[in-house]
Formats: C-alpha cells, structure tokens, sequence
C-alpha cells in the first residue's frame, strides 16, 4: 500500500492468507522453523505412511487452539516474546483460537511435508508444522514457506518491486470492497472531505464501517453512530 492507501491497511489484517510450504519431520527446533537450534530428533518418520501423515494434516483442518511460536511478534507484559526468547528467558505463550481453512499434502518426500494451506489471520504456519510433527509423535518444523495469497491478492498478479508503476498500483476500494457502500451527495463529499459526519443510508443501522463513495471513487470509510456516519479514514483529498 502507498500514499493515502497506507490508512486502510487495517481493514486487509484480517483477510485469509494461503501458502505453500514444506514441514520437515523428525527435528525439532526453538524457533520452529529451520533458523532455531535443534531442540529434539528422531527417527519415528521413517515408520510412517503416506496415511498416517494424511490424517495429522486432516485432524488440524478447521478451528483449534494453536500456541504461538516462543520466537514470535506476540507481546507478554508490553515486550516482544522474541526479545524475551533471544536473551534466552523461558517464553510460554497462551494459545489462541485460529482456524486452518484448507490443509492437503501435495507432495511427500520423507522426511519432507510439502502441503498446502489457507488460514486465518493470526494463524502461525510454523506452529502448525510443529504440531503436526508432535501429533505424529516424531517433531517437525517448518523447512520452507511461500505465501500464495493474501484475500483476493494472489502471488502470480504480483508485480516485482522495480517493476511498479502507477498504472499497476490497484484502486484503493479493492481493500474495502466487502463493505456496505454508500454515495455521496456533492454536499456530502464536502462535508467527509473535512471529517465531518454525514447521514445514514437506509439499511444502515450501528454496526459495521461503511464504504463512502462519489461518482465512483472512494472517498472515505465511516462508523455509523447515533444515526450518522462518522468518516473514520478519509482516503480522498480535496
């Protein structure tokens, strides 16, 4: 996101994202992926089947309580867990409700999982591999891992850094085109331009944020309150 279309970063946070990876089974790490130091081995995976790794995978598909990985963003008492985790301190984290949308096994060349995957936010993949490698009673962590998709964004439309020009810069409404959408008045334009509340539309009651448009461009995204929207980001500028 670039220029005004930073302030709508918030409403992308929560979109699904897929990926592509590989679990590697019979070692486990600190860090849960191949950056940590090797924690536990084993040579359990050797007596398994393509079977039997299928029906890990399929048991952590849907909602389950997944704890984050020590080495991770997740805050305990104000502090990055990683930070805590560097300086060698013991860093158990709570888990958390996510949901794993899709899980299949693509390719098997054991010791390696190649699978596919599409989660919800806050879903951490290296979590899931270790997971699976304790389900299977062996360990694992995650060897490599490519991000396909974030919501309707997908790897192969990307566009490489140095390749990004203003005609391949998507419009801004992309990012909020789940909303209910609302159009703007001339007077009304005015007045979000300026941060000031409008009326609601029909079928908008307290709730959700709303989509303000005019004559087809996004304007701003408001919160209905007390009968009115009130502009929460404007996108637009006079």
């Amino acid at each position: 996101m670039v220029g005004r279309a930073t302030r709508l970063a918030s409403f992308a946070a929560g979109w699904t994202k897929s990926y592509e990876g590989v679990i590697r089974l019979g070692v486990a790490t600190t860090t849960d992926d191949g950056t940590g130091a090797v924690v536990a081995e084993s040579d359990a995976w050797r007596d398994l089947d393509r079977a039997r790794i299928v029906a890990a995978l399929d048991r952590f598909r849907g909602a389950y309580e997944q704890r984050p990985p020590a080495f991770s963003a997740v805050k305990v008492a104000g502090e990055r867990a990683y930070r805590r985790a560097r300086r060698g301190e013991a860093v158990a984290l709570e888990p958390r409700r996510v949901e794993v949308r899709e899980l299949a096994l693509v390719e098997l060349a054991p010791p390696d999982v190649r699978f596919r995957a599409t989660v919800t936010a806050g879903t951490y993949l290296r979590s899931l591999a270790r997971d699976v490698g304790a389900g299977l009673g062996c360990g694992a962590h995650l060897a490599a891992l490519t991000r396909t998709a974030v919501g309707p964004f997908r790897l192969e439309d990307a566009v490489p850094p140095a390749g990004v020009t203003r005609e391949s810069l998507r419009d801004a409404a992309t990012l909020v085109a789940d909303l209910p959408r609302r159009e703007l008045d001339a007077g009304e334009l005015a007045a979000v331009l300026h941060g000031r509340p409008v009326r609601e539309g029909s079928g908008q009651g307290e709730g959700g944020s709303v989509a303000l448009f005019a004559d087809g461009r996004l304007i701003a995204v408001a919160q209905p309150a007390g009968g009115v929207l009130k502009p929460r980001v404007v996108v637009a500028q006079g």
